[in-house]
């Protein structure tokens, strides 16, 4: 069932998202000083392909660069992405074969606004990332 709702998923929206952030994240390293952000933005990009069966954890080891780093985010772009991955969910919850692609769009909101110190997951792995 997970493959089938990536590959609806994939046709429908997430080729297109995950080319809208790869776009973002390139742009981030042409300008070299936001790199960290093109990492966090191809990242979201890669979990907007396939977000069945996929989760974000936070890693544990993030350190205050990844804090200041979201600050920024959340100022610069997060607001706005999350608000959009918001909206796009609940209109997709209105309909029932809607459901899932909203909850996959809920699930975009907490990476697409705190997107640095965090990892994607399997669903069923539940291991701390820790960064040395």
């Amino acid at each position: 069932m997970r493959t089938l709702l990536n590959v609806i998923w994939l046709v429908l929206s997430g080729f297109w998202l995950a080319v809208g952030y790869a776009v973002a994240g390139i742009i981030c390293f042409i300008l070299i000083i936001t790199i960290p952000f093109g990492i966090a933005s191809f990242r979201i990009a890669l979990f907007s392909l396939w977000p069945f069966g996929n989760t974000v954890v936070r890693r544990s080891g993030a350190g205050a660069g990844s804090c200041l780093g979201n600050v920024i985010w959340v100022i610069v772009a997060g607001w706005w992405l999350a608000l959009s991955h918001l909206v796009t969910g609940v209109l997709l919850c209105i309909t029932i074969i809607g459901i899932p692609f909203g909850i996959a769009n809920f699930k975009l909101v907490p990476v697409s606004l705190l997107p640095l110190g965090r990892e994607i997951v399997p669903t069923g792995d539940t291991r701390t990332f820790v960064v040395e």
